[in-house]
């Protein structure tokens, strides 16, 4: 009788055990807020750079050369550079060539961001995402607030913080492929599109929470801007390390199990890849990455998208003050009240193109749809939007909607998509890598439009608007191929249920009636 009572006491243990574990769903909440705060963390400490410049070299602000938007908190900074540490600046930003060295602290930092992707992408799909989001976080944090130390250690060397942001660029890569795979392994592609706009917002988010801390800490030393940021990613970077569930086998969620759970077979619950289980998966080589069909396709999209969409993000706040708005020139604070519009737009335009690829199952298709709409918008708002406020709040939420519709969609969405396709035979470590490849191409075009705008600006205005014009038209372009696959799939499709419709035998009505 013992071992009777032995197995019945195992098996009320095992039943307790699993009624304290979470639903499937809760965990997907639970990897959704965790990735949310712990990349708006990472905008919020990419944002610090923006609100202190103005500081280090007064005359930034004035110049307009750095590529780093502009935050309406700056009114706030600029009452407090009355204060004589602030007044002055900072050696040896404060100098005739601080501002091409802030300049070139923003490019070096977007160059290693960019490269660091590829291979912190190509890493995540070899180590586990959790580690490496844990370690991106802290050592971002680490190196946030080390520039920051700079103030309180009297460091004036141009060379230091140089390094700092090299380093923090590297670090920075690892947070975007990180979090996408992760929410890539716990939602099916029903609606992903749709929870990934939302999700999306994390950006904006992250942007404004980095300026109202960085503004209000400004009041005690500039370098408290960047110390807690840096402390608030080291503690969010811990909440992930101890609470994010990486994928459901890390956590021991069967794939039986959480489709037993679903019996309507809801694809938002059902597995993201059909792998087989006595295969071992294994890591997928940087250049056969490559090659999975529509991975180069929507990088190059995306190389030009965010050219475009990082042009106005960078470049917005000083066309505004640069432009008279109705007969009269606005201020720098209002001129960057104004443009946080533009984010706004592309919340709005994240969610439309995710719900839109959703309901009609056509990612390019939709991509490609709003670039070519945003090469009229851009256009209007360049010949319009000086015509009146309204007019210009109007065009400026059309065109953060058009611009950032696909590059929301691509990076988030599409970047999941293609590391799942069917092509990987249920290989599910290649996530990450294929996020990081489409993400890092595309983060060398948003390096590169800033810095051409300031060069072309100098010149004209209206050569900058062609050159965002035709960034969109080849970004749109260069989805054509699979824009018609799309639609052939679509045609095929309604060919195929008009035959079946056809093929029907008709009803009998005779002997229905007999």
């Amino acid at each position: 009788m013992g071992p009777v009572h032995d197995i019945g006491t195992n098996t009320s243990r095992n039943k307790s055990i699993r009624k304290t574990v979470f639903s499937f769903k809760t965990y997907q909440a639970i990897v959704l807020l965790l990735t949310f705060f712990a990349y708006a963390s990472y905008h919020a400490t990419r944002k610090t750079t923006s609100i202190v410049k103005g500081v280090l070299d007064p005359h930034t602000t004035q110049l307009g050369f750095s590529p780093w938007t502009r935050s309406y908190f700056l009114k706030a900074q600029q009452q407090e550079q009355q204060h004589s540490k602030l007044q002055n600046g900072w050696a040896p930003f404060d100098g005739v060539h601080g501002t091409a060295m802030l300049g070139q602290i923003d490019v070096a930092f977007l160059a290693m961001y960019s490269l660091g992707m590829y291979f912190t992408g190509h890493l995540g799909d070899r180590v586990d995402l959790r580690i490496l989001l844990t370690v991106g976080m802290v050592g971002t944090g680490l190196f946030t607030a080390l520039f920051g130390v700079g103030y309180w250690l009297n460091i004036h060397s141009f060379y230091y913080f140089l390094v700092v942001q090299l380093l923090a660029g590297v670090l920075q890569s690892t947070g975007w492929p990180s979090v996408v795979a992760v929410v890539g392994n716990w939602f099916g592609k029903s609606k992903r599109g749709l929870i990934m706009g939302i999700w999306n917002a994390h950006t904006s988010v992250g942007n404004i929470a980095g300026s109202l801390i960085a503004s209000a800490c400004l009041s005690y030393g500039w370098g408290w801007s960047f110390a807690v940021p840096g402390i608030l990613i080291t503690f969010v970077g811990l909440m992930v390390f101890f609470f994010l569930p990486v994928s459901p086998d890390a956590i021991g969620i069967e794939k039986e199990e959480y489709l037993l759970k679903s019996p309507e077979k809801d694809k938002m619950t059902e597995p993201l890849l059909e792998g087989k289980p006595d295969k071992e998966d294994k890591a997928i080589s940087f250049f056969a990455a490559w090659r999975i069909p529509g991975v180069a396709p929507f990088a190059l999209c995306l190389f030009f998208s965010k050219l475009v969409a990082y042009t106005f993000l960078y470049w917005l706040p000083f066309y505004i003050t640069d432009t008279a708005i109705d007969g009269e020139f606005l201020s720098d604070s209002t001129a960057g009240t104004l443009s946080t519009l533009f984010d706004v737009g592309g919340v709005i335009g994240g969610i439309l193109a995710g719900h839109i690829s959703d309901r009609f199952d056509a990612r390019a298709l939709t991509a490609a749809c709003f670039m070519y709409c945003a090469i009229p918008a851009i256009y209007f708002y360049r010949i319009y939007g000086s015509a009146s406020l309204y007019c210009n709040i109007a065009l400026m939420l059309v065109n953060g909607m058009l611009v950032n519709g696909p590059y929301a969609l691509i990076t988030t969405a599409v970047s999941a998509d293609l590391g799942t396709h069917s092509s990987l035979d249920g290989n599910s470590r290649a996530l990450a890598t294929v996020t990081a490849i489409i993400d890092g191409t595309g983060s060398v075009g948003a390096a590169i439009g800033p810095l051409l705008t300031g060069y072309i600006s100098a010149k004209s205005w209206g050569a900058v608007f062609i050159m965002l014009m035709g960034a969109a038209l080849v970004a749109g372009l260069l989805l054509t191929r699979l824009v018609v696959a799309e639609l052939s799939t679509k045609l095929e499709s309604v060919k195929l249920k008009t035959a079946g419709t056809a093929s029907l035998p008709e009803p009998n009505l005779v002997a229905h009636v007999v």
